[in-house]
């Protein structure tokens, strides 16, 4: 029954996704089936079991020790609040927890192997916001979550949450032309994360944040010109298939990986 609800929520995304691109595209010649757009197939309908079953592991084993180091009054405390003001909690926690590990992975070469796979994307849909290395999603989504839990915020705001920035993520990758305005600076937007995406020196280690552009404005990584990128990806070698890119980072050559700011010589290497 669960893979029948996820089947079903995978048709739904697909029915408000592909016309938008349509609609509103951003990148007009590109074409829904465009370059390894397979491969992102495949890790939208098998790579959450993957995440999922990591989740509950890692989550799992650190709530028990959360658990003793968390006053009981501070989780009554954040449980008789609203559920509106925790769920603004849970993004505010959430995502900076988010930040700061987004900018680990790209700031530690060992890391970045894993995160590399998520940039490798040529062209930006929202098909391909799915294709991120099962230890990479896993470790960010715990920085972002095990706070939120440990804290003891209301399962209500952890959905809301949840719902939000299911629905961002796959917003901020689309091919569209939309556009959030002055709410840019609050929000994440297309605009927002392609040129995290970009594959151009002035944009490279900017824009971590998964939904509030503000923590990068605070940590002096915002890069947000009103025009967008003309180029995607990296040109680390990683492979096309989702089976060569589940074993890419621990089989990569380290000394091709290293960070971008560690690896001036070389041509868009992170």
């Amino acid at each position: 029954m669960s893979n029948l609800i996820d089947f079903k929520a995978i048709l739904v995304i697909a029915l408000i996704f592909l016309p938008l691109e349509r609609l509103l595209p951003l990148h007009a010649e590109q074409s829904p089936t465009r370059r390894h757009w397979l491969n992102d197939v495949v890790y939208l309908v098998f790579n959450g079991i993957l995440i999922k079953t990591g989740l509950l592991v890692v989550i799992g084993v650190a709530m028990l020790a959360a658990h003793r180091l968390v006053p009981d009054s501070l989780t009554a405390a954040i449980q008789s609040q609203p559920v509106w003001l925790q769920a603004i909690e849970v993004l505010l926690i959430a995502d900076t927890g988010f930040y700061l590990a987004h900018r680990t992975f790209h700031a530690v070469p060992f890391l970045w192997r894993f995160h590399s796979i998520h940039h490798s994307i040529e062209e930006m849909d929202w098909l391909a916001a799915h294709r991120v290395h099962p230890v990479d999603q896993i470790l960010t989504k715990s920085a972002s979550f095990l706070p939120v839990f440990a804290l003891g915020f209301s399962s209500s705001a952890i959905l809301i949450f949840t719902l939000v920035y299911q629905w961002q993520s796959l917003l901020i990758h689309s091919n569209t032309r939309i556009r959030f305005g002055p709410l840019k600076w609050l929000l994440a937007s297309p605009q927002f994360h392609h040129w995290h995406h970009a594959n151009q020196r002035e944009a490279y280690d900017k824009n971590f944040a998964g939904q509030l552009p503000f923590l990068d404005m605070l940590g002096g990584t915002l890069f947000m010109p009103d025009r967008m990128p003309e180029k995607y990806g990296v040109d680390d070698p990683v492979p096309h298939l989702y089976h060569q890119q589940l074993a890419y980072p621990f089989v990569a050559n380290a000394a091709a990986l290293a960070p971008r700011e560690l690896a001036s010589e070389t041509p868009r290497e992170r």
